[in-house]
């Protein structure tokens, strides 16, 4: 099972972890993923740079170093791609 978003491929056969996040500005220049919920909690406080769909592909247990980043503009495009990969997951 390839899902593929402009042009890149994800293949969901080997996925072990996957989770959406909020990307916020954090002081020092830096970005840091947070949970959506967390996000919302403090948008008033931090600035949401982006959005990501993470996909893990190290075995569970183990730190993941093995990742890809799939990056939304806006959270209604991060759950549009959501319910596309799930879509995947129900076949």
């Amino acid at each position: 099972m390839i899902y593929t978003y402009k042009n890149e491929e994800y293949d969901l056969r080997k996925v072990t972890r996957l989770y959406p996040a909020a990307v916020v500005e954090v002081p020092g220049g830096d970005s840091a993923q947070v949970s959506l919920e967390w996000a919302d909690s403090k948008s008033d406080k931090v600035k949401i740079t982006h959005y990501v769909l993470v996909f893990d592909f190290d075995p569970v247990g183990e730190i993941p170093t093995n990742r890809k980043e799939l990056i939304c503009d806006s959270k209604d495009v991060l759950f549009g791609v959501m319910q596309e990969v799930n879509v995947y997951f129900q076949k």
